[in-house]
């Protein structure tokens, strides 16, 4: 491995000597990924198959000569979903950054446009490679271009509902496509469904879905047989029609821990060690507050076992919304619908239209995928979903593709939406609970990634009247207006700075409708107002203060902190935070000019 840093040295080697380097980048990626963090298990599924293409094909060299020359045509390549990439980055140019990997100013955990040559297409999110080959797929048929274009779906994306779309289309299209299944019987968590189950009774002489649809059908074959794997594909360079490769593949393969818990490995943390510090005092650590999902997971089989109309939908995130908590007790009453966004809102409707009172729960960034589901089946007909947006605000190392910081801007000009945001757990708890007597039209929850600020996440529940803000502190001369859990950094910034007696903080909790009333007693009392929020700017809740101060005709001037119009990169939480002075420190600095001193 230490002679290939691009596809050019990889071709340089004898096919007998692929093993062998197979499982030089399985040690080299554990080594660094152990020590730097990131998706794990995914990628040590797709040694083989990823070697085997750079070996065979030619992706993102640069062409010099006429585009016209078939040999100077560059074949394409995405990978869906993104995760998975990793050793395609290793392959391609990105060895000698590889710790930087999801780091701020390093490399990105996902396949990215502008971050390389190889990188043809970004697939942070699933289900949306086979759409995007079939496009780059057709415009060279029109541009007379005879180059591969071959999409690897899996991970549990052939699950999502566009995948299938792109299907329906390629079953009818003549251009030069590959798509690679690679079948690990994974997601995050295990594949449920129909597909999974076709895809285990598959066999080469059976006629299958694919088939079906009218494309050419080949396997299932061995994902980890990197010999067999070459020959097949350089069979497939002669092949120019639409045709589907299903390859078996082993989720964590070569690391026994992975391979044995696929769902823990799929993803590790990077952890920073300080080496002046030791375990010799052999002293237990402290009880850390649970995460945010995890109080949403626990709660909600609380309200599941009082209440018999409580379900639970997770388009595939059940470990990762803790959802499975209630899966594990109550089985028949958590539906895992796989990933597909768009059916878990609409199925939830139907559920509620039935007297369910369904928790829906879905990462912000996914919800964006069902943004007309959302408008269409259920807002518009006001009816009672609990929409549970999980990963709101700055998610950290996963970059732009998962920052949840469009949801407040998006969802606040839908109609008969009631929108809730709590700064702690115990808020989350209470909001849930509300939301679950509610039935008066559909409810968002919206909570961050990551631990709360409580020892104990139990409390004893308050009965909420929505529109309805809470005073954490009473000062003289400036008031902060915050919303959601990024009020724990004002309130560490008026505490650790001795603001108290002059900054006045009320924590919002309600995005939609605003609590009107106490918001128009602080245009009464104070001249300087600051909103403070972990989202968009544009359209977010700072700007709807403003519209509610100029309809007021509020005299004095509101400073809104959030995060401006870009896309924001990858780095850790607080890294990111401090970036954009939504941190402790970085209020503090605008109180402080506020106030003169």
């Amino acid at each position: 491995m230490d002679s290939i840093s691009y596809p050019s040295d990889l071709k340089k080697l004898r096919k007998e000597q692929l093993p062998q380097l197979c499982a030089e980048i399985r040690t080299f990626f554990v080594e660094k990924i152990l020590k730097n963090g990131g998706h794990f298990s995914a990628n040590l599924g797709v040694v083989e198959i990823t070697v085997a293409l750079h070996y065979v094909y030619k992706f993102g060299e640069q062409v010099t000569q006429s585009l016209q020359s078939e040999e100077n045509q560059s074949d394409k390549l995405v990978w869906d979903v993104g995760h998975q990439a990793y050793i395609h980055k290793l392959l391609t140019g990105r060895k000698f950054e590889f710790e930087t990997i999801r780091k701020r100013e390093g490399l990105s955990g996902f396949p990215k446009i502008d971050e390389s040559l190889f990188d043809h297409f970004g697939t942070g999110h699933s289900s949306t490679s086979i759409s995007a080959i079939i496009g780059m797929a057709e415009a060279a048929l029109l541009d007379i271009k005879a180059n591969k274009h071959i999409a690897v779906i899996g991970d549990g994306s052939l699950t999502g509902g566009m995948a299938f779309e792109a299907l329906n289309n390629l079953g009818v299209s003549k251009a030069n496509v590959l798509v690679i299944v690679n079948d690990n019987q994974m997601g995050i968590d295990p594949n449920l469904g129909a597909i999974n189950s076709h895809l285990n009774e598959i066999q080469s002489t059976s006629p299958n879905l694919f088939e079906n649809l009218g494309l050419k059908y080949e396997g299932p074959i061995d994902g980890h047989d990197v010999i067999a794997l070459v020959n097949t594909l350089v069979q497939e360079k002669n092949n120019t029609i639409p045709k589907v490769l299903h390859i078996k593949t082993l989720k964590g393969k070569g690391y026994e821990p992975a391979e044995k818990s696929q769902t823990d490995w799929h993803s590790v943390s990077y952890v920073k060690i300080d080496p002046n510090v030791t375990d010799s005092t052999n002293q237990p650590a402290s009880p850390k507050p649970l995460k945010f999902q995890e109080v949403f997971g626990h709660t909600l089989l609380e309200l599941a076992q009082a209440d018999e109309r409580v379900v639970g939908i997770t388009p595939a995130m059940p470990s990762g919304s803790s959802m499975k908590i209630m899966m594990d007790v109550m089985p028949n009453r958590v539906f895992d619908v796989g990933i597909a966004e768009q059916h878990a809102v609409t199925f939830a409707a139907g559920l509620a239209l039935e007297g369910k009172r369904p928790f829906c729960n879905i990462y912000s960034t996914f919800a964006q995928r069902a943004y007309d589901q959302i408008i269409h089946d259920v807002a518009l007909q006001n009816i009672p979903v609990i929409f549970c947006l999980d990963r709101a605000g700055l998610v950290g190392a996963d970059g732009p593709t998962h920052h949840g910081t469009f949801d407040l801007a998006s969802l606040n000009a839908i109609p008969n939406l009631t929108i809730l945001s709590p700064m702690d757990e115990h808020e989350l708890r209470n909001m849930m609970y509300w939301a679950t007597s509610h039935t008066d039209g559909p409810v968002v929850l919206r909570y961050p990634r990551g631990r709360g600020n409580k020892a104990n996440y139990k409390n004893e529940i308050e009965t909420l009247h929505i529109p309805s803000s809470r005073v954490l502190n009473s000062g003289s001369q400036i008031a902060v207006i915050s919303l959601g859990q990024i009020g724990t950094e004002v309130k560490k910034a008026i505490e650790e700075h001795h603001l108290s007696e002059n900054v006045t903080h009320l924590d919002a909790r309600c995005m939609k409708p605003l609590d009107m009333k106490t918001i128009g007693q602080m245009f009464d009392q104070y001249s300087k107002i600051v909103t403070v929020e972990e989202s968009s700017l544009i359209g977010g809740f700072g700007q709807q203060v403003k519209v509610l101060a100029q309809d007021a005709q509020y005299p004095g001037t509101i400073t809104s902190l959030g995060l401006p119009d870009v896309f924001v990169e990858h780095g850790e939480i607080a890294e990111l935070r401090h970036s954009f002075g939504i941190d402790a420190k970085g209020i503090r600095k605008v109180l402080i000019n506020l106030l003169g001193t």
